[in-house]
């Protein structure tokens, strides 16, 4: 059984994996909805870098600190992105989202009319 962390260490540590996740792309997986990719290959390039780049989180969209959803504008298109949690097989929720070797994070880009 995964270690359990104080609430602040465990959402400081999920910040930060979800940060590094993110701006790399490495720890996890990205899916892009077809709405983003029907936009084209060009506009999915500004919307990744623009995802990447992003630092506009507030209590409004990640109460719990954990840096896993975000709303922006990228070329006149109001983008949502959401990081889940799930087990390294993909066939459940992870156990400990703040411990990366049993978590695979999974990160949606969507249009905000697709969610």
């Amino acid at each position: 059984m995964p270690k359990q962390r104080p609430k602040a260490v465990q959402a400081e540590r999920i910040r930060i994996l979800n940060d590094t996740f993110r701006q790399s792309g490495s720890g996890g997986r990205i899916m892009i909805t077809s709405g983003v990719h029907a936009l084209g290959p060009e506009f999915v390039s500004r919307a990744m870098a623009a995802v990447a780049a992003f630092d506009a989180f507030d209590a409004d969209n990640v109460p719990h600190h954990e840096h896993d959803f975000g709303a922006l504008m990228v070329d006149g298109e109001r983008l949502f992105f959401k990081i889940d949690y799930y087990d390294p097989t993909l066939t459940m929720g992870s156990p400990e989202p703040a411990d990366g070797a049993v978590t695979c994070r999974v990160m949606t880009v969507m249009l905000a009319s697709e969610y």
